[in-house]
């Protein structure tokens, strides 16, 4: 009663609430100037005042990753008092937008942090949701905060020596990174300034044997690499001419120096080293771009290319350049751009792993806007040019490794509660035979059990509501840009993405939705207590004629979100705020605007009176799991009189049954109340009429098949009634070039089906159709052999992919009307309803323009 209460109080408050306009994006996109990477008055950009208020003037750039010195006045003396860094100057981790967060850091001189200011971000839940002010609270807490710490995101851990510091809520990546580049920027300044001891690592001795090697050879060895920039990884057009490709290489190994300079040019280079000091090379061998950067000018910075090595990082200035006159390997590419750079930091040594990283300006096609995109590759001298081999490197584990391991036992408990749940419905039948109509407790135990957990556990507690967004981005990162690390990034919603999957090709959305989705099962266990306090006449269900028309809104929803996301995906993340989960779990309702409030609000009142009314209506991740439910491999039993028999329909919440006793699985949310009346003998009205037709005649009762109905004894046999066959999803239809095809004959005709939709047969009768889809079959042919050939961009492809997909679902509704039901090797068909069709075309078409974008991004990665 207490919780309804809340909410009708929440809806009230909301509904009286004025509306206040959404705070001023602040950092967000924020444009910064051009020439900020730089320009030696750095502080004359940005507002260093602002993070060491106790200054009175600041130095121009200084050091190697650059700073600057905050001074203040005394008796007209100036006094060194700390020190200001630009992160991006240090390191450009990227967080969870992929682009990093611009932030200017102040420093005493006993290295203590007394100022943070974040200039610009990308972040995209810093806006829908979560104000930018947490995350400026967030870095409050760095401030009187040593960089000599540990600290990490997370408790405190006083025996480990860890200091903790709180996350966001629905952040939980962007602070993560920003910790690492906090600690990072305060260290490389802090190394270079004295305030902690600089890192010692071992020089090379090297294993010199008098060899020179050809271009090819040093490849081989990995003593030189290449780094290739595509036009369309930085937001231009596809080219043939890539926007840069590059070659650079160490020049510290006698072997290999000599091999790429010759020996005169090398013996050069080394009189002019200084003991200590380490020596690389660059050369552009194809494309336009620079990497020694267009704004480069006497006494400034090369803000192009930097080399790091564990934590630190190595810039160069116009002095730490040399000429290359020539490489003098055999094979090595014509070149258009070369450098000699000086690496003079004793930190460095050539015998550990280093990266080179080029930055890019990459053009936002969405925005026009312009960011800097990192790419690197690592080089490490081969065992056999080292005496003893390679020594022991000790590299930092990325930023998802941290979050796997910080919340393993969170991550082992969520794994068992999925296994369990996942166990518990496998054995569904067995439950529901031992639960009556008037007692389902042998279900309800395993399923209130799963909703407690997944509103508790895992909405509130873990954050890990699934959600329309990830659903997006993985879309766009399959046929784009594939990054492992943002979707390990959150180890529950991977988790849960991987049941998700397996689940629904295997039951059906309804598992997930209608038992761990935490939204959804806050919103069913309220209408389950609202019905327990004395609300229960209030409750109905949505007539069904009105039922299945206000099921499609769902599925216009995602179809709607999905198409906004292929031109704008920050648009699309806006208008999935259609979403509740955000507003419930992540972010809270009092700590979002009253829209977003009164939104929940709603939804959550409304759920009290009809069940589920977001799952059935406007959820579009249901809509988006519905699709491929289509093709579930095993459902919910039905027997033949079914077709006449309304009991389960009356009693069904999800709406999922129709007037054949058919269930559509893209609608059921797996309560299982059908399958408790299937075997249930005096709920279930043909095994009532039988039980007593039994009872009447002195006959004894057999237990319930697997079919149904009482196991049949001589004296009396069951017919069941004619009519529809409830146990398939619409009528069986039998193309006999599949049905009685077997073996390779089989896989062909399957194959064939699925790639070819025209039929001989229909040929005849929709002439005009089937050769105008030969027409569009071979425009998108082209297309794509255009693709191939870097001729078309990405959204062309996917345009005319779609438009290829709605002529296919006509030319099948009108020749191939039938879909296979159950698992892939079976050859059972049954005939396609619209939705049918709808859902096999863009599942399988997307699938298929999946491995065509997958194997051109494969044949242009080999440069092909």
């Amino acid at each position: 009663m207490a919780m309804c209460m809340q909410i009708i109080s929440c809806l009230m408050i909301y509904g009286l609430m004025p509306a206040f306009s959404y705070a001023s994006t602040g950092a967000y996109e924020a444009v910064l100037p051009e020439n900020l990477k730089t320009a030696k008055d750095m502080c004359a950009l940005v507002p260093c005042g602002e993070v060491f208020p106790d200054a009175a003037s600041f130095s121009e750039r200084l050091g190697n990753p650059p700073y600057v010195e905050a001074y203040s006045e005394q008796g007209g003396q100036k006094k060194l008092i700390g020190y200001v860094m630009l992160s991006t100057d240090i390191t450009d981790t990227p967080a969870y937008s992929g682009k990093p967060v611009v932030t200017l850091i102040g420093m005493d001189i006993q290295g203590k942090f007394v100022g943070i200011k974040v200039l610009k971000h990308s972040e995209p839940i810093l806006l829908l949701g979560i104000p930018e002010s947490a995350l400026l609270k967030f870095n409050q807490q760095y401030i009187g905060r040593s960089v000599a710490d540990k600290i990490e995101v997370g408790p405190s851990r006083p025996a480990e020596g860890i200091l903790g510091v709180d996350a966001i809520s629905g952040a939980t990546v962007t602070v993560i990174v920003q910790n690492q580049v906090m600690m990072a920027a305060g260290t490389a300044v802090a190394k270079q300034v004295g305030i902690l001891a600089p890192t010692v690592r071992l020089q090379p001795d090297y294993k010199i044997k008098n060899k020179k090697y050809s271009w090819n050879e040093l490849a081989s060895l990995g003593s030189i690499k290449k780094i290739l920039v595509h036009t369309e990884q930085v937001g231009l057009p596809k080219s043939d001419t890539p926007f840069i490709e590059m070659w650079f290489g160490d020049l510290n190994h006698p072997d290999v120096g000599i091999s790429l300079l010759g020996e005169d040019n090398y013996q050069n280079l080394r009189a002019h080293l200084k003991e200590g000091e380490h020596a690389i090379f660059i050369i552009r061998s194809n494309g336009n771009e620079s990497f020694k950067g267009s704004g480069f000018v006497r006494g400034g910075m090369y803000d192009r290319i930097r080399v790091k090595q564990g934590a630190d990082s190595f810039t160069f200035r116009d002095l730490d350049y040399v000429n290359l006159y020539g490489v003098k390997a055999q094979g090595a590419p014509a070149y258009n751009e070369s450098a000699i750079f000086i690496i003079r930091s004793q930190a460095f040594s050539p015998a550990y792993p280093w990266t080179l990283a080029f930055l890019g300006n990459r053009i936002d096609r969405a925005t026009g806007t312009k960011s800097f995109a990192n790419f690197e590759q690592t080089l490490w001298l081969a065992d056999e040019l080292l005496i003893g081999g390679r020594p022991q490197a000790d590299t930092a584990d990325a930023a998802w490794i941290g979050i796997w391991k910080s919340r393993a036992l969170s991550i082992a408990l969520f794994v068992l509660l999925l296994t369990s749940v996942t166990v518990a419905y496998a054995f569904r039948e067995k439950l529901t035979r031992r639960s009556t109509l008037k007692n389902k407790w042998p279900v309800n135990l395993f399923k209130y059990s799963a909703w407690v957990l997944s509103i508790g556990f895992v909405g509130f507690g873990a954050m890990a509501q699934p959600s329309i967004t990830q659903v997006l981005t993985w879309f766009h990162s399959i046929l784009f840009q594939w990054t492992w690390s943002l979707f390990l990034s959150d180890p529950f919603i991977f988790v849960f993405w991987i049941f998700i999957i397996l689940t629904v090709f295997l039951y059906g959305r309804g598992l997930f939705c209608g038992w761990l989705c935490p939204f959804g099962s806050l919103s069913e266990a309220l209408y389950k207590v609202a019905g327990k306090i004395g609300l229960k006449r209030f409750q109905s269900h949505v007539p069904h004629a009105v039922h299945e028309k206000l099921k499609w809104l769902k599925y216009a929803i995602f179809l709607g979100l999905l198409s906004v996301s292929l031109f704008s995906m920050g648009l699309a993340e806006v208008l999935a705020e259609v979403e509740p989960f955000k507003t419930t779990f992540l972010v809270g309702i009092t700590h979002r605007a009253w829209p977003y409030g009164l939104f929940v609000c709603v939804l959550l009142a409304v759920s009290l009176f009809i069940e589920r009314p977001y799952c059935k209506y406007i959820c579009p991740l249901g809509a988006a799991l519905a699709i491929p439910s289509t093709f579930r491999w095993f459902g919910l039993k039905r027997k033949q009189d079914c077709n006449s028999c309304k009991a389960c329909a009356v009693g069904c919440g999800s709406l999922a049954i129709d007037k054949n006793g058919r269930i559509d699985h893209r609608e059921c949310l797996h309560c299982l109340d059908c399958m408790v009346l299937y075997t249930e003998p005096h709920a279930c009205p043909p095994l009532a009429k039988e039980r007593k037709q039994r009872e009447k005649a002195g006959l004894r009762m057999t237990p319930i098949g697997k079919d149904g109905y009482f196991i049949p004894i001589q004296e009396i046999r069951n017919v069941p009634k004619a009519g529809p066959d409830p146990r398939m999803a619409s009528e069986p239809v039998y193309p006999a070039h599949l049905t009685q095809s077997r073996g390779w004959v089989w896989l062909m005709q399957e194959l064939k089906h699925h790639l070819w939709p025209w039929q001989r047969t229909a040929w005849q009768k929709n002439k005009i159709w089937q050769l105008t889809g030969f027409v569009v079959a071979g425009g998108v042919s082209l297309a794509w052999i255009f693709a191939a050939m870097g001729r078309l961009e990405s959204g062309v492809i996917i345009a005319l992919w779609f438009g290829w997909s709605m002529y296919e679902l006509v030319l099948r509704m009108l020749s191939q009307r039938y879909v296979k039901e159950g698992p892939w090797w079976r050859t059972q068909y049954r005939y396609a309803s619209l939705m049918d069709m709808f859902s096999y075309v863009c599942f399988k078409n997307l699938i298929i323009g999946a491995g065509l974008f997958l194997i051109l991004k494969f044949f242009a990665d080999l440069n092909v």
